[in-house]
Order: structure tokens, then C-alpha cells, then sequence
């Protein structure tokens, strides 16, 4: 942490304290602030907190209208409750592994190494959101119990219920969807890449006219969704020789004029130049006295009378540990002194 770059971007807005709550003084502190505050957010492994007298039930009885979103890998209960997570074991874990990568080839990573981070800070917030309006009833606070392989899982679509209806069990399938084709990704002829979703018979007869194919579209060849699950190499090898005769902007246009959905598979690089990024002002751009300038997405969801800012990048470790112990708790400065003398803070 300290002045990296995910701590600048993701630490933005926050105030930073240190506190060792390993300590008497340490935890003594964390209490006081516990009594002032609406939320504590945790991810220790299950039990720390309950091992250093800061449990739930220890923090509730400070203040019972406390919301505590607890973030761990497998949840508070449960065999695995005690093991340590990562976002990479909570996308094993989920199922999402599983099914990333190619039908012949191994498991990949989906992506991001910290999906299920990011999923389980959402859903996080939704919970306590949901939380927040109920203690504005009954005055009383409440845990939110987050596994990290829980939101991941929640984002599996159908196949729980396909599973316990039939059995049937989702493999991999590269860039493929499991019950409609086209819906792929397809090379281009300058060396690029674009996804064509084509989600029913409708938007394939589009996609053929686009392709002054039509008759890829009758009852007799395509034209029916089963009839292009039951043919998808040969449907997918017939949309890639045509996406490979033309260049990537080339193709984009033409199916958007045919309305037929599809985008371009972007890179990083290829986001800082999109003019659809850059009118929704989806990078921002900020410094401080240590980095001149650092760009990050803008703050989000976009809300009409009160939307978010960026007031400053993460903050240095302890940066506002005056602001918070003397402002908030009233410590003078004299104590502030003796707690950092000691390591407490």
C-alpha cells in the first residue's frame, strides 16, 4: 500500500488511520470508535476479532445499532469457515474457473485475479444499504456475512437450476454461449477482434443480411436456434471467414447499421482512446503532492442531483490519525504523541 497505485485509486476519498488492535490501548481505541461510528467493514480471517475481544456481539453491545459487514473467503460458518481466501480460490471455489478457458484445454483465470473482491465489495454495500433501512425501523443494527466465493457464484446464471433440473453440467467452451450461436468472439482481418451476440432467430437473419448472406438464415440451413446449436462449428466457422475479410472499424459499422449487436475487444489502451469512454467520463485524472497525475475510472453509478467526486487519492498510512483520535475521540496532543511512541497507532 502506502503511495502504489491501486492504494491511490482505491483508497481515494477514505481517511486513513493505523491502529494496532492487538494492544490494550489498541483496542480501547477501536471500541471508542466503534461507539461513534454507523459501520464497521472487516475482512480479518473468521475469529480474529472474536480472539482480540472485538466481536460482533462484544462491538453490539457498544453500540446496538451497529452495521458490520463481514468479508471473509468461505463466511462465518460453515466447515471451511476458519480457511483463508483469495479471489483466485473463491473463483475455483465458485465455479467460475471451471468454465474459463477453451473445451480442450485446461481451467484459466476469468479475467481479473480480484473479481470477487470487487463482487464481494458490491454486494457488500448492498447489504448494508438494505441494513441502514432497516435499523431506520428498528433502531437496530445487524451483521452482513459474505463469503468471497458467494457473489461469484450468485453470477452463474442458469446453471444451478439447469443442474438440479436435469443434471446437466456446464463445461468450457472458449468464447462460446451455451444455448445460442452466434455469440462469440471473431478475428478481424487487421489482427483484431470483435463479439457478435446473436441471441434469436431475429437478430441471426439480421446478421446474415449483413453478410449478403440471407439464405444462412432459411429453415433449411440456420435459421433456427436449434439448428445452429446442433451445427455451432460449422455456424461459428462461417461467421469467421466473413468477419476476416474486413478490418475491425469495417465491420463494426456494418453491423451496427444492420442493428446486429456487436463490439470491439478492447484492451486498456484501447479504452484511454475511445470517444464513448471519454463522453461518459468514465476516466479521471488526478494528482497530488506525490504523483502528478494518476488515471482511474470515475466514481459510478451516475446519480442526477448528487453525483460522486474524487476529493483526493488514497491517503498516506496514518495521514489523518490527528484529524480522527483528536477530532473525533478528543485525545490531545500529548496522547496522540505517547500512542504513536508506543506502536498503537
Amino acid at each position: 500500500c502506502g503511495d502504489s497505485l491501486i492504494w491511490l485509486q482505491e483508497s481515494r476519498n477514505k481517511k486513513c488511520i493505523t491502529l494496532d488492535l492487538r494492544k490494550p490501548d489498541g483496542k480501547a481505541l477501536m471500541e471508542s470508535l466503534v461507539a461513534e461510528s454507523d459501520i464497521v467493514v472487516e475482512n480479518f480471517r473468521t475469529g480474529t476479532l472474536e480472539k482480540w475481544g472485538l466481536g460482533w456481539e462484544s462491538l453490539r453491545a457498544i453500540n446496538p445499532g451497529l452495521i458490520m459487514l463481514r468479508v471473509t473467503g468461505y463466511g462465518q460458518t460453515g466447515p471451511k469457515a476458519r480457511e483463508p481466501g483469495f479471489a483466485r480460490i473463491a473463483h475455483a471455489f465458485s465455479g467460475l474457473t471451471h468454465l474459463a478457458g477453451e473445451a480442450d484445454g485446461p481451467p484459466l483465470m476469468p479475467g481479473s485475479t480480484t473479481l470477487a473482491d470487487y463482487l464481494s465489495g458490491t454486494y457488500g454495500v448492498l447489504g448494508i444499504m438494505m441494513a441502514l433501512r432497516s435499523r431506520d425501523a428498528t433502531g437496530e443494527g445487524q451483521t452482513i456475512d459474505i463469503g468471497l466465493y458467494e457473489p461469484i457464484f450468485r453470477f452463474l446464471d442458469e446453471m444451478v437450476p439447469v443442474y438440479g433440473h436435469n443434471g446437466f453440467v456446464r463445461e468450457r467452451m472458449g468464447a462460446d454461449t451455451v444455448n445460442v450461436v452466434p455469440h462469440s468472439h471473431y478475428p478481424t482481418a487487421d489482427g483484431k477482434w470483435i463479439a457478435i451476440a446473436c441471441t434469436n432467430d431475429k437478430m441471426f437473419e439480421r446478421l446474415a443480411n449483413v453478410m449478403e448472406q440471407p439464405e444462412l438464415a432459411s429453415d433449411d440451413r440456420f435459421g433456427k436456434v436449434a439448428a445452429r446449436l446442433e451445427q455451432r462449428p460449422t455456424v461459428n466457422a462461417v461467421v469467421t471467414a466473413w468477419t476476416s475479410e474486413m478490418n475491425q472499424a469495417d465491420l463494426l459499422t456494418k453491423l451496427a447499421a444492420g442493428e446486429v449487436p456487436s463490439g470491439p475487444i478492447y484492451n486498456v489502451a484501447d479504452i484511454f482512446k475511445d470517444p464513448q469512454y471519454a463522453a461518459r467520463e468514465n476516466l479521471v485524472t488526478r494528482g497530488d503532492e506525490r504523483i502528478d497525475e494518476i488515471t482511474m475510472p470515475n466514481a459510478m453509478p451516475k446519480l442526477s442531483d448528487t453525483p460522486g467526486r474524487i476529493e483526493h487519492l488514497g491517503p498516506a498510512l496514518g495521514a489523518h490519525n490527528d484529524e480522527v483520535f483528536g477530532g473525533l475521540l478528543g485525545l490531545d496532543t500529548a496522547r496522540i504523541a505517547d500512542l504513536k511512541t508506543q506502536g498503537v497507532i
